[in-house]
């Protein structure tokens, strides 16, 4: 069986799960798929040929990082095939020892959303963030592009790509969900960018999802599937209709994600 990893997995413990899993579907207008929980994901996930994935939480609050990040290394340390993200907050007083300290439970990125929680990707409170993460070797994963804010628009994505220029990003929903096309045209030439095809595909014929792939790079593009949002085979059926070529495929089923991540497939 080939290897897939889904890197776009949120996941919450048991006893908040359905309450976050509410908000999320008011928060997008949207009926959810799952209930959220780690448990729930991996058993759906894995029956649907997927082998590996990536989990995160968002802290809406500074004061949630840390059991967040706990939380995230608990589930992570119950099953090899995890990875875990962690959760940081630009109003953090103490971002540094956030990120070090999730570095430090084998956390191998964070991962921010600038519409939940509230803040501007070029925040300058973000650019430490994003300075800690290229020193310490930490991906950043960034929730990008809804229309309904101004937060997370891609072209406030250019000058942290500019000025971090060895950190590598990975923009959410190819880049820009609601911005897709937008965010391809400004965003692509930049080689420490990435995008997911997460919470995207279902919007979009696959001839012009196929396109925004290429424009980027088949080798810039991570599959993902907005765990508890969508379901599995769903989503993956959404990919194979792309009809990209096998080399691509493998590129963005797990090639990418292995490299970017550090995940040791087979082991």
């Amino acid at each position: 069986m080939r290897p897939i990893i889904d890197c776009h997995c949120h996941v919450y413990p048991e006893k908040i799960a359905a309450k976050a899993v509410e908000s999320i579907g008011k928060f997008y207008d949207l009926p959810m798929e799952y209930n959220g929980t780690a448990a729930e994901m991996i058993q759906k996930s894995r029956e649907a040929g997927i082998t590996h994935s990536v989990i995160f939480s968002v802290a809406t609050t500074p004061h949630q990082v840390e059991s967040i990040n706990r939380f995230i290394a608990e589930e992570v340390a119950k099953d090899s095939t995890l990875v875990g993200l962690g959760a940081v907050h630009p109003e953090s007083e103490d971002k540094r020892g956030d990120i070090e300290r999730a570095a430090a439970l084998g956390l191998r990125g964070v991962k921010l959303h600038p519409d939940i929680q509230g803040f501007n990707i070029d925040d300058p409170r973000c650019m430490e963030i994003y300075g800690i993460c290229r020193e310490l070797g930490l991906s950043v994963l960034i929730h990008m592009g809804d229309l309904r804010y101004g937060y997370s628009r891609p072209e406030r994505l250019i000058p942290v790509l500019e000025k971090f220029d060895g950190l590598k990003v990975i923009g959410a929903h190819l880049g820009g969900w609601s911005l897709w096309q937008e965010a391809a045209e400004i965003l692509y030439e930049h080689k420490n960018f990435f995008v997911d095809c997460s919470s995207s595909l279902a919007f979009m014929p696959p001839e012009r999802a196929r396109e925004i792939i290429r424009s980027y790079g088949a080798e810039r593009v991570l599959f993902g599937t907005d765990y508890p949002m969508w379901n599995f085979g769903k989503e993956l059926e959404r990919f194979a209709a792309l009809e990209l070529s096998e080399e691509e495929s493998e590129l963005i089923l797990y090639k990418n994600a292995a490299e970017l991540f550090d995940i040791k497939i087979g082991e």
